[in-house]
């Protein structure tokens, strides 16, 4: 199964929708399956190319949030013999944002009336005026998370969703942010939250 689920998992991150501004996900599901008879799950692991992305403090926080959601859906983990197992692969890539922003003042059209302008002849003109435009860019870091859940018996994907978002740089704020991240992921789970 290992073989096959990486091969999968890949696959998927081709139909990842972009976007850094909030989270996007994309799922899908094998209809055939009855989900609510699904209690128990266990972890898969991480894909190599995973491991060496995150540290251990942050698969940690992805492997909770996971479990805190599947939780809420009446799942149990277990340590083996699960009826699902859940694989999670990231990926992340650095993307540059480019800005520019044009100011400008003066010149225009003065209107045309009696007594012109300095108090003589017509009141009309055109004047140049002046602009200037600020080129700026940044760099920040996407992620794409992918969960997928096969038939722990059969070894075939029954569900899988996948997140992209801008990765936060500091951890405090992923301790907030990767639990609203797996969140949004697995809102789309044929199961919803039962508190």
């Amino acid at each position: 199964m290992r073989k096959l689920s990486l091969s999968i998992i890949i696959g998927l991150l081709v139909i990842i929708t972009s976007g850094c501004s909030s989270i996007k996900v994309t799922s899908d599901m094998d209809k055939n399956v009855d989900f609510s008879q699904i209690s128990t799950f266990e972890y898969y692991g991480w894909a190599k190319d995973s491991d060496e992305i995150l540290n251990r403090f942050d698969k940690e926080r992805i492997e909770e949030a996971f479990g805190n959601e599947f939780s809420k859906r009446g799942m149990n983990l277990v340590k083996s013999d699960a009826d699902v197992t859940v694989a999670l692969y990231i990926v992340t890539e650095q993307k540059t944002k480019k800005s520019s922003t044009t100011t400008g003042m003066g010149g225009g059209y003065s209107g045309y009336g009696y007594g012109g302008r300095y108090g003589y002849g017509p009141g009309w003109g055109y004047g140049n005026g002046m602009s200037s435009t600020t080129y700026s860019e940044y760099e920040y870091e996407v992620g794409t998370l992918v969960v997928s859940v096969f038939d722990t018996k059969k070894e075939v994907l029954i569900w899988t969703s996948v997140g992209k978002d801008t990765i936060e740089k500091d951890p405090k704020d992923r301790d907030k942010s990767i639990p609203k991240a797996v969140k949004a992921i697995m809102e789309k789970y044929p199961i919803k939250p039962l508190n």
